[in-house]
C-alpha cells in the first residue's frame, strides 16, 4: 500500500493503432488517507488485495504491448479498485451493489465489512471515478480522431474457484472467458478473441463474468467503439492468489498481441474501391 504518483496512467501506442489495452484492476496501491476508511487490519487487507487484485494483468498488456506489429494504446489504473472501481457504473444500474461493490466497495469478497455502515461514496467518487471516467473517455476519442475507430479490450483475470461476492459463480470458468456486449461487440472481435487465446484449453463467453467497458458518454450511443472484456483464469499464470507470476504471463501477453493484430489489420485494411 503506498500513495502513487498519479491514479491512472496513459501508455502511447502508435498514432494510426485503434486499439485501446484497459487495464483497471491490476494495483495494489491504497494512498493512507483512503486506507484510513477501511476497517480491515493490516494482515486482512493484504488477503484481501491478494483475491480482488488481477495481478500482473498490467505485465501481460506491456508483453502485448511490445509484441504487436502495431503498438497499441494502455490505459492502466495505478491505484487497487478497492480505492474506486472505475468499470462500475456510478448509480443504481449497478447489480453490483447487491454485495456491496459498486463504485465504491463497502464489502469485501467474501462479503465481510470493508468500510463503516454509513460511509459516505461520494467523495472518493469526485476525487477518483470522476477524473478516471474523464480520462478514459477522452483516451478513447483521440483514437476516433486518429483513427475512425476506437477497439477497448479490458484486460482482467479472475480466480479458479468462485469467491463468495461473485452474483453468477456457479456458471462455467474457462481458461478465458470473454465477456461481451450487444451493442459493441461485432462478431468479428469475438472471432478474433476465440483465435488468439485458442491454444489455453478453451475460451467461453459471459460467464463467470459478462459485458466489457466502454465509457458512459460513448456506451449504447457510437458504434464506432468496439469493446470486449478478456478475464483470464489465473491459475494459467501465477499462483493464487497473489502469488507471483509464472512463464504463462508471457504466453498470454503474445496471445493478448495477436488479438492486437488481428483487430488492427482489420480497421486498417482498406475499403472496397467505389
Amino acid at each position: 500500500m503506498s500513495d502513487a504518483p498519479a491514479p491512472f496512467e496513459l501508455l502511447p501506442g502508435a498514432p494510426d493503432s485503434p486499439v485501446l489495452l484497459h487495464v483497471p484492476h491490476s494495483s495494489r496501491a491504497v494512498p493512507a488517507d483512503v486506507r484510513a476508511g477501511i476497517v480491515l487490519g493490516d494482515a486482512e487487507l493484504e488477503r484481501e488485495l491478494d483475491h480482488i487484485t488481477d495481478a500482473h494483468t498490467d505485465a501481460i498488456a506491456a508483453v502485448a504491448a511490445a509484441s504487436a506489429g502495431t503498438t497499441p494504446w494502455r490505459f492502466v489504473n495505478r491505484l487497487s479498485r478497492l480505492v474506486v472501481d472505475p468499470e462500475r457504473f456510478p448509480d443504481e444500474r449497478e447489480e453490483m451493489l447487491a454485495v456491496g461493490m459498486g463504485a465504491v466497495y463497502t464489502r469485501t469478497t467474501h462479503r465481510a465489512e470493508l468500510r463503516p455502515a454509513g460511509f459516505d461514496p461520494a467523495p472518493l467518487v469526485d476525487r477518483y471515478f470522476a477524473p478516471y471516467a474523464q480520462a478514459m473517455t477522452r483516451a478513447v476519442e483521440a483514437r476516433l480522431a486518429a483513427t475512425g475507430h476506437a477497439v477497448i479490450v479490458d484486460v482482467h483475470s479472475y480466480p479458479t474457484a468462485a469467491l463468495p461476492y461473485e452474483l453468477h459463480g456457479d456458471g462455467p470458468r474457462p481458461p478465458v472467458c470473454l465477456g461481451t456486449d450487444a451493442f459493441h461487440t461485432p462478431p468479428t472481435l469475438s472471432a478474433a478473441a476465440r483465435r488468439a487465446f485458442a491454444g489455453f484449453g478453451g475460451v467461453g463467453t459471459d460467464s463467470p463474468f459478462a459485458g466489457t467497458y466502454v465509457p458512459l458518454a460513448h456506451y449504447g450511443r457510437d458504434i464506432r467503439v468496439s469493446a470486449l472484456m478478456v478475464e483470464i483464469r489465473r491459475d494459467l499464470y501465477m499462483s493464487e492468489p497473489g502469488g507471483p507470476a509464472g512463464p504463462g504471463a508471457r504466453a498470454l501477453g503474445v496471445a493478448l498481441a495477436a488479438l492486437v493484430d488481428a483487430v488492427t489489420d482489420e480497421m486498417l485494411r482498406p475499403g472496397p474501391a467505389a
